[in-house]
């Protein structure tokens, strides 16, 4: 194999190709992902993403074959909030918000006690324009806050706040509204919900209406489970009600299209009106301080402009296969045009504070 930095301003992702006349069928890379296991492990350490470029993984099948020889313990039970549609036993799609949809820098579902330690996704159809998965270096993140703003979150922690709908609720009417809680717990029965939820150490609030609020308190930060960097891993930058409209104008900025400054005026509009009508306890998602106090909108400004500073952007090739580990580096997803399939699997959760095996 031949590995190469992502461009020469930066080594995230470490790009890995096959040699001149080598093989690049779905087969022979899983069985080289096997044999060097440990060489990939010690990479993904060192670089917090791997990029296989130049294979033939077409399909959701070769998708999950390889995923398993480089993640043999994937997990299929999402309790995230972006909708998905399965593809196969271990794979689904990434996201099936709509293109104009901005998805945040995150690391997996680190609302939750135990998050994915590894993270996969594969591209079986690149977009025409846009759609890229940035990925920052939440290390970095973590580093490069304002002395005061670090202080706050680190002496602070904060609650994440998520609404999901009752059962057969649509979300058309509200562009913010989450799946209903049976599609995320695959269950209707509130005793089960409880108990899964309690495992993850979030509580339940049921809404009148027949929806659910989940609640956690978490740090702001967490030692990396095998080197002990501080690294940021916590779902602000997302769920904050300002987020996503401090989030287009960066988008509106690298894009620069109609479209683009269109729904950066719809978030404005649409922000000032939802702050208008509903308390930030009854949004679909928020986030506060552990406590229950409101973040500044100075501070979730000052971090998203910190992962703007140190984002990249890989350009999706089809076949790509990109490797992460969630406890170090985060992805999002940039508005698209045309048709784009990217796959996405994760493995069990690590409780988060646990060194690895």
């Amino acid at each position: 194999m031949r590995l190469r930095p992502h461009s020469a301003e930066n080594a995230l992702p470490l790009v890995i190709e096959p040699e001149a006349g080598g093989a690049t069928t779905a087969d022979a890379l899983a069985t080289w992902c096997e044999t060097e296991r440990d060489q990939v492990e010690a990479l993904l350490l060192e670089h917090g993403a791997l990029l296989f470029r130049g294979f033939d993984l077409r399909d959701a099948q070769r998708f999950e074959e390889v995923a398993l020889r480089l993640a043999p313990n994937l997990k299929n039970q999402y309790l995230g909030t972006s909708p998905r549609n399965a593809r196969s036993t271990y794979t689904f799609t990434a996201s099936e918000l709509p293109p104009h949809y901005p998805i945040m820098q995150h690391c997996e579902m680190s609302f939750l006690p135990s998050a994915p330690t590894r993270l996969l996704f594969c591209c079986t159809e690149a977009p025409p324009s846009g759609g890229e998965t940035p990925l920052a270096d939440c290390r970095s993140v973590w580093r490069l806050l304002r002395p005061e703003v670090q202080e706050r979150f680190r002496d602070r922690g904060v609650r994440i706040l998520r609404s999901y709908g009752a059962p057969g609720q649509g979300s058309k009417l509200d562009p913010w509204q989450l799946k209903s809680w049976p599609e995320v717990f695959g269950t209707t029965a509130k005793e089960e919900v409880e108990a899964t939820a309690a495992k993850e150490g979030t509580r339940c609030v049921w809404r009148s209406d027949g929806g659910l609020q989940l609640l956690r308190e978490q740090p702001a930060f967490v030692k990396h489970p095998v080197t002990g960097d501080e690294v940021w891993f916590n779902h602000c930058q997302v769920f904050h009600g300002d987020a996503a409209r401090f989030e287009y104008r960066k988008i509106v900025e690298r894009q620069r299209t109609p479209r683009g400054v269109g729904v950066a005026l719809l978030l404005e509009v649409l922000t000032s009106a939802k702050k208008r009508l509903k308390r930030p306890e009854d949004f679909a998602t928020h986030c506060t301080y552990a406590d229950g106090s409101e973040i500044p909108k100075a501070d979730i400004q000052h971090l998203i402009d910190v992962f703007w500073e140190v984002m990249v952007f890989p350009k999706w090739q089809r076949g790509d296969l990109v490797l992460i580990d969630n406890f170090r580096v985060s992805h999002g997803r940039m508005p698209f045009d045309g048709p784009r399939e990217i796959l996405v699997a994760f493995t069990e959760g690590q409780r988060v504070g646990e060194a690895a095996a």
